[in-house]
């Protein structure tokens, strides 16, 4: 009888329960003609440990999959990877790719490198066509993520000019998320 009350109260965690749906870029972009939202792309190595906790804190946190879901198309690109990008009638292919470095540092490719992609984890905002805004660059918690999300989802960065423009947005920003 106790199992069955237990798996009773898990039921509603497990359907609340919100994960980031990742996509390729091309399948962002596609969508994209379908539906507009700006696009937040992950941009990860495997051997970077600060990606994989904001795979673990950050994104899995339920305020941050439940936001990006909402409003964002979500892209994972591995900066090192052998993914072949077509962005913009531009071909980006990693021709120094080698399997053998797959989980070590290797080549960076030269989308992230287009990208301006300086450190790992990344984050880099595409509006609503697919046009680049922006790279975060550094781990963030939910909460640090939340002021990057809403200032790109809700285009509040288009008035954000200056540092002092960052800086009274950022002290006026109040945060939902939960860490």
């Amino acid at each position: 009888m106790k199992r069955i009350v237990l798996i009773l109260m898990l039921i509603p965690v497990t359907l609340m329960a919100q994960e980031i749906k990742w996509m390729s870029l091309a399948e962002a972009l596609e969508a994209q003609k379908k539906e507009p939202r700006k696009i937040m792309m992950d941009v990860y190595t495997n051997w970077c440990g600060p990606c994989k906790m904001m795979d673990k804190n950050t994104f899995a946190n339920p305020d941050v999959a439940a936001y990006v879901s909402k409003y964002f198309y979500a892209v994972k690109f591995n900066a090192e990877g052998n993914e072949n990008i077509n962005y913009q009638g531009k071909a980006f292919v990693n021709t120094n790719y080698n399997p053998e470095h797959a989980n070590k540092r290797s080549y960076q490719h030269p989308f992230a490198a287009f990208m301006r992609i300086e450190g790992y984890p990344s984050m880099v905002f595409l509006d609503e066509k697919g046009d680049f805004i922006s790279p975060i660059t550094g781990y963030r918690t939910p909460k640090q993520l939340e002021v990057y999300l809403k200032v790109f989802h809700t285009d509040a960065y288009k008035n954000i000019n200056t540092a002092e423009d960052w800086q009274s947005f950022q002290e006026s920003f109040v945060s939902e998320f939960n860490d």
